[in-house]
This record gives C-alpha cells, structure tokens and sequence, in this order.
C-alpha cells in the first residue's frame, strides 16, 4: 500500500516535467498528403521537371507540416546530373551539416567508393546550400530511391543503400 501511494505521489511530482518533454509528432505523410504537397512538374531553375510520384516519400508533423521529397524526371532538361530529387520544407531541418530553411530545394549526388556526396541546392535558384555524406546503410537494408524516415523510427534520409542523419527544428507558428 505504501509503495503505491509512493508512486502516484512521484507521478504526480513529475507528471509537469514528464508532458514539458518535447515529443516527436512526426509521421510517415500518407500518399494523399504527398500528392497534395508535392508538385507534379517542380520548377527547377529556369524548367518545370515532371517528378515521379510513385516515389515519393515524406513525413508531417501534428501542425500540417510537411518534409517530402519525390524523384525528378531530368531526361531531357539541363540538369546534366546535378541534381535528381525535389525537396519540400516546410520545418527547419539539418541533414548531415547542412540546415535548409523552409523552402523547396533540389538534391543531386555524387558516389565515391564507400560514400554519396549529397549536394543541395535552391529550386528556383539553383544556388548551392550545402554538401553532406550520406554512409552505406547496413547490409541487407532495403533499397530505396528516396525516403524519408520518421524520427520516431530511424531519423534519416535515404538514397539508395545510402543515409544522412537528419534533424528537426520546429516551425514557429
């Protein structure tokens, strides 16, 4: 009897610092949150790329947020491999070294031996932001084109066999 009053006194000392502690309400963003958020042809510097929904992947926030990314279709444009994915930010997010602000970006890479150089740029500018490392996922890993996993799962990008660790900051709303 002593311990269970013990503990809901301590339940109810902590319970404030317990629900003050942020968290992740990040998750998977459903196909339809994606083909409402994602463009169907981005506008990539001076082009509009068609993009290839069925690879979409993304992940909202519990405010309408959304972090999302889809392939480009870049056969034909004047990317000439220097990007290959459209990035929609909608919360402050830092893959690797690189902070992006909310914005649209693209993501282009570069593969050496054991590593993908992650190159990110501006959509409509096409100015660089940033460049990361992304690292061969453990052996056995799905391969994926593009996806971006919840925090709440394994809070990374992945391209291929390879991942960025990421982390993000909320809006301010």
């Amino acid at each position: 009897m002593r311990s269970s009053l013990l503990v809901l006194f301590l339940n109810f000392l902590l319970s404030p610092f317990i629900l003050a502690q942020p968290q992740s309400s990040w998750r998977v963003a459903t196909p339809a949150e994606l083909q409402n958020a994602l463009p169907a042809r981005a506008s990539v510097e001076k082009e509009r790329i068609e993009t290839e929904m069925r690879t979409a992947s993304g992940i909202t926030d519990s405010h309408g947020n959304i972090i999302a990314g889809v392939v480009l279709i870049t056969a034909g444009y004047s990317a000439d491999g220097k990007y290959s994915h459209y990035l929609l930010v909608q919360s402050p997010i830092t893959f690797g070294d690189v902070t992006l602000p909310i914005g649209n970006y693209v993501i282009g890479w570069q593969r050496s031996e054991d590593t993908l150089l992650v190159k990110f740029y501006d959509a409509l500018s096409g100015d660089p932001r940033g460049i990361t490392v992304a690292h061969h996922l453990a052996n056995g890993s799905r391969v994926e084109s593009f996806r971006i996993w919840p925090p709440s799962s394994n809070s990374i990008l992945q391209i291929g066999r390879f991942s960025v660790p990421y982390t993000i900051k909320q809006a301010s709303r």
